[in-house]
């Protein structure tokens, strides 16, 4: 009798493993954690401009590209108050870098271009997540743990004040919100690129308004993401 009952129980622990084992569909699983800049102001234009003129140079410069070769910025049909300012911005940026910007396209030359893309999500948008202060203190108790002392409730004290410490840094930033924009730049020449720059960043959602094209056709395509 005990055989079969052992057989009974082993056959259970094996379904309940293999239960545990499978899934009709994929779980859910966070990211590492990670830091996205927000945009909040035509300051903030300024240096996304600083960072995509250098990283541009940059990759033109390991492509092989002659320093003295002369780059049209082209505005996106219908821009928007983004467009405008950013162009502005990168074209003072090459300038200042000494590259020849011209006032007219020709085909010859190198052409920067650029588009935006907003994303709205309607999920709600989580607004602390455990971060750098979080993770340096938690480091320090494992580090102290190792070492075996005792020192529990200064470390703990410690790690309640850097959960405190993040908070305020997010807090600082105005938290997540539910719009984005997915910002690309790129440099052609003919039918050929010869650089691309693709990056993402939060927007304070009344400011989104700032990124639609002025006319029927918005340059600033708008994505709605739901049920996240």
């Amino acid at each position: 009798m005990s055989l079969w009952k052992n057989a009974g129980l082993t056959a259970l622990a094996c379904l309940a493993l293999t239960a545990c084992g499978s899934a009709p569909i994929p779980v859910s699983s966070n990211f590492e954690y990670a830091v996205q800049k927000k945009v909040r102001s035509a300051g903030h234009w300024d240096l996304l401009a600083n960072d995509v003129v250098a990283q541009t140079l940059d990759i033109l410069k390991r492509t092989g590209v002659p320093v003295n070769t002369s780059v049209y910025v082209k505005l996106p049909h219908h821009p928007s108050a983004f467009d405008r300012g950013f162009r502005e911005f990168v074209m003072t940026k090459l300038v200042q870098s000494g590259i020849t910007v011209l006032h007219n396209a020709n085909d010859t030359d190198l052409q920067l271009t650029y588009g935006t893309q907003l994303v709205v999500h309607k999920s709600e948008r989580p607004h602390f997540i455990p971060g750098q202060f979080t993770m340096l203190a938690g480091g320090l108790m494992a580090v102290y743990g190792l070492r075996g002392e005792h020192l529990d409730a200064k470390l703990a004290a410690t790690l309640g004040l850097a959960g405190a410490a993040d908070f305020a840094n997010s807090i600082n930033s105005g938290g997540p919100t539910h719009t984005e924009v997915i910002l690309t730049t790129s440099v052609s020449r003919g039918n050929q690129y010869l650089a691309r720059k693709t990056d993402v960043y939060y927007l304070e959602d009344v400011d989104a308004p700032l990124f639609y094209g002025v006319g029927p056709i918005y340059p600033a395509q708008i994505m709605k993401v739901v049920d996240q």
